[in-house]
């Protein structure tokens, strides 16, 4: 193959670290040479206070898959750093390593942590998922450049980037050694499947340099066991060899002696022939190191503590009841003494208006419209917890397919049971259900085989998990699709109203022989109050809502605001009316069709003032579609849009604290109203 120089582009990873691990664990190269690894012991130590302190600050955390992955990162950094050495080189001019899978980042973090790797310590540790941190819920480079080569997150995404660097290694020359992990869930996508096929048959025209895949199979996803809730795996990974790779089975792979082995071998084979790439098939257990977990259905998927009081006996398992070292101890003591200091909220409850999750209307109008006897069938892609459509499936287990880690592969499957007459519902958090599900729900539309979405943790509301997770072009992706409707919502009363409505209006038109439309509907994932209308307000789908009704002034605006906005924009109202500035605020609901009537009539109130927030990028959002379609029908308009301004987000403990950094809060939404009046 003839090669291609490029432009030389200077890697910013960190250097080779100059120590061996802080805490390390022994195991030996085939040549009887020992190597000092980072203890996988030590790893997942750090991970449960890694994630006890995000937990206490209000964020979600992984720990079942990096407990699972710690032995064998292990084994490729300390073999890759070795060999490295060796050469006199940088660990990134011998090996690409790439990680696909995100949430088990926290581990890598640990790792490298243990090294001093990119100047990391267990102390920088302390702010993992923390607004402070560029320690995100996945790694991302636009925040750790040093330390994190390829952004992972999107399951399955991080396989086909590292194929991208292999082929241009390939081009240019370089015989550098491409490592990636994948979880055994990643494997449903059809991005990782594609580059399953592509890498062996690349490698055999020669256009992939030495190229090698470590599966991480233990059988579980983050809902359950696999096989159980969706279909086997094994086939697929037997299907390796006939693809044209060669596999190196791992019966255990929590045993770093045997992952050490397999990980020399597989590069040394990679690199003597380039033309057939490595498959280490890794049999892990998820949230190895501590027994309820490893036994647990999700593997202990997000982390299994209350509280840091439950960390002594959760630590002394993970070190066998050997002594914790003392950096472990006085975090553990730390988190605890914290806890202890933390005063409760004194926020006053609303017992006729309690918070709870938008995702439980969801669940009541399925259910209540599947015993009405409508055929309505969920397809989930192993977020239903998450969702909302948990308690559907657990009611309708007859209803209910599970496709495994595959939003295109759910959306396309929604066509098919449309075309025969079904109502499907698919779900997922709305960064996939609007990346990975674009294109199907374009041929959903050409195919005239709609259906209903439910896309949960819109915006910034996927706080911990970081940008890969936050969905900030959500509208813009979907909005201009043909027949489709986009709802965004913020209580559990408009979502019972509102799904139940879609679900009526899909029936009646598959009844009367005419195309229903698709319904999409973004909502949040924290609790919010049930209602934010009044007890017998009227939903109707397609309409917008008052939410305050401001009166008539020169001091007047109208704030458009949507699903987890709607809170943010309320408050804004109550302290402008303090100063005597009067806002109503407006909830459009639809976003693509906008309600110009509703807003009309506020907007004669304000004198054609109006300020749109959303958490999402101001460029093609739902401001930038209201407006247009307010404009269109003769509005003369003063506005501010607040919004994302091209940038991505990261990490927080909470949305409150992105919706500050951006701009997007009460006290931003009222400086945008004192603005303009």
């Amino acid at each position: 193959m003839s090669q291609v120089a490029p432009i030389e582009v200077k890697i910013p990873l960190a250097p080779n670290p100059k120590n061996i691990p802080r805490f390390s664990a022994q195991a030996q190269l085939k040549n009887g040479e020992t190597l000092e690894l980072s203890d996988p012991k030590s790893v997942r130590a750090m991970v449960a206070l890694m994630d006890m302190s995000a937990v206490m600050g209000g964020a979600a955390s992984h720990w079942g898959g990096p407990a699972a992955f710690a032995e064998l990162m292990s084994a490729i950094y300390g073999y890759a750093f070795h060999i490295s050495n060796q050469k006199s080189t940088n660990h990134y001019e011998s090996f690409h390593i790439v990680n696909d899978a995100g949430h088990c980042e926290n581990g890598i973090y640990a790792l490298k942590a243990n090294y001093g790797y990119a100047d990391l310590t267990v102390e920088s540790l302390k702010g993992f998922r923390s607004m402070q941190s560029p320690l995100t819920g996945h790694g991302e480079v636009h925040l750790f450049r040093n330390g994190v080569f390829i952004s992972n997150g999107p399951l399955g995404s991080g396989l086909p980037q590292a194929q991208g660097l292999a082929m241009a290694d390939a081009l240019s020359g370089k015989n550098r050694v491409t490592i990636t992990a994948i979880s055994d869930g990643a494997c449903f996508e059809g991005e990782a499947k594609e580059a399953f096929a592509a890498i062996p048959g690349l490698a055999k025209k020669g256009k992939m340099a030495p190229f090698v895949c470590a599966i991480s199979d233990n059988n579980t996803k983050l809902s359950g066991r696999i096989d159980e809730q969706s279909f086997s795996m094994s086939e697929t990974f037997a299907s390796l060899k006939a693809l044209g790779w060669e596999v190196i089975e791992v019966k255990d792979g929590n045993n770093l002696q045997s992952c050490l082995t397999a990980v020399e071998e597989a590069c040394e084979k990679a690199l003597a022939n380039p033309q057939t790439p490595i498959a280490l098939h890794v049999k892990t257990i998820k949230g190895f190191g501590v027994k309820k977990t490893e036994e647990s259905a999700s593997g202990g998927h997000g982390f299994p503590l209350k509280g840091p009081q439950e960390l002594d006996e959760f630590l002394s398992e993970i070190y066998g009841g050997a002594e914790l070292p003392d950096d472990f101890v006085s975090w553990k003591h730390e988190l605890q003494e914290k806890a202890k200091n933390k005063k409760a909220s004194s926020a006053p409850k609303d017992e006729n208006n309690p918070k709870e999750k938008v995702q439980v209307g969801v669940a009541r109008a399925l259910i209540e419209k599947r015993k009405q006897g409508l055929p309505v069938v969920s397809l989930s892609s192993d977020l239903p917890g998450s969702t909302g459509v948990a308690g559907f499936q657990k009611e309708f287990p007859e209803a209910t397919i599970d496709l495994g880690i595959a939003e295109s592969n759910m959306v396309n499957c929604g066509i098919g049971f449309s075309k025969s007459g079904y109502i499907p519902v698919v779900d997922t958090f709305s960064q996939f259900g609007v990346t990975k599900g674009a294109l199907p729900f374009i041929m959903s539309s050409l195919s005239e085989g709609p259906m209903i979405a439910i896309f949960s943790h819109a915006g910034f509301q996927d706080a911990a998990d970081g940008a890969s997770h936050q969905a900030l072009s959500y509208f813009s992706m979907v909005s201009s699709i043909p027949n489709v409707e986009v709802h965004c919502l913020g209580s559990s009363e408009e979502a019972y109203h509102l799904v139940s409505q879609a679900v009526d209006r899909f029936a009646g038109d598959q009844k009367n022989g005419k195309t229903p439309k698709t319904y999409i509907f973004f909502l949040g994932r924290e609790n919010f109050a049930r209602r934010v209308l009044a007890e017998d307000y009227s939903y109707q789908l397609g309409k917008a809502q008052i939410v305050v009704d401001g009166e008539t002034s020169e001091k007047s605006v109208v704030i458009a605001a949507a699903g987890p906005m709607i809170n943010q924009a309320v408050m804004a109202a109550e302290t402008l009316k303090t100063e005597g500035v009067h806002a109503t605020v407006v909830n459009p609901s639809i976003i693509n069709s906008p309600d110009t009537e509703v807003f009309k009539a506020a907007l004669k109130k304000s004198g054609g003032k109006l300020v749109t927030v959303e958490d999402h990028q101001v460029k093609a959002g739902m401001g930038a579609m209201l407006v247009h379609e307010l404009l269109q029908s003769g509005e003369s308009l003063q506005v501010r849009s607040l919004g994302v301004k091209g940038i991505f987000g990261q990490s927080a403990y909470t949305a409150d604290e992105l919706y500050a950094k951006h701009g997007l809060d009460s006290q931003s939404i009222a400086q945008a109203c004192r603005d303009l009046v």
